[in-house]
């Protein structure tokens, strides 16, 4: 029998609902700002890390950030010839980036703080379509919305079902492999692997809410 599913886990992700975004200005809304913390403030903690910044420094960037969001939300413009909202919270990001290295008391003087200023001052424009900090910005979502799919999916399906698609398509075993490692047959581990892919297709647009209006 043949080893491939019914499709892949798609690679293309759409910007972020336009649904949450129209509640976010609604900070009485804790379900909306939990479900945009849930995505954003790893993400956010992720791009300040792989820019040098330390652990503690990274996590009051993250909070900065989110404050920065929870004040200028309403000011977001969400039609779709208006940008991104990805890049706008990436310019964000970035300017509370250089204002938090070039303050004072934290410069890291003698310890790359000018170099970090400037490799942020350098970055290409995220508005432009072949910023390549924005496709890094946007991987690195792509890749928070695979693991809190991967959180909701690995809870609804068989010890044995999610172990099937973590030994082929995470740990890299062949079909035969993993069946022989799990005690399956080749075809129980098609079947578990297919249905884990397909569900975690389905969180992932549930997540995204996709719409006609979005990007």
């Amino acid at each position: 029998m043949g080893h491939d599913c019914d499709g892949t886990v798609s690679n293309t992700i759409s910007d972020t609902r336009n649904s949450l975004l129209l509640r976010l200005p609604d900070r009485a809304d804790i379900d909306a700002w939990d479900q945009f913390v849930d995505v954003y403030q790893p993400l956010i903690f992720r791009l300040a890390r792989s820019k040098g910044f330390q652990e503690a420094d990274a996590n009051d960037i993250v909070q900065e950030v989110l404050l920065a969001v929870s004040k200028s939300i309403h000011r977001w413009d969400h039609e779709p010839n208006k940008g991104r909202f990805r890049d706008w919270l990436y310019k964000i990001a970035r300017n509370l980036m250089i204002n938090f290295l070039t303050r004072r008391k934290h410069l890291p003087l003698g310890q790359g703080g000018t170099d970090l200023v400037r490799l942020l001052n350098d970055q290409v424009d995220p508005n432009h379509e072949d910023s390549a900090a924005s496709r890094e910005f946007d991987i690195e979502y792509r890749r928070q919305l695979y693991m809190i799919a991967a959180r909701h999916v690995r809870h609804d399906v068989r010890v044995t079902t999610w172990q099937a698609f973590q030994r082929t398509s995470i740990e890299g075993l062949s079909i035969a492999e993993a069946a022989q490692v799990l005690a399956m047959s080749e075809g129980t581990v098609v079947v578990a692997r297919c249905r884990v892919l397909a569900r975690l297709r389905d969180t992932v647009k549930r997540l995204e809410g996709e719409s006609p209006n979005e990007k």
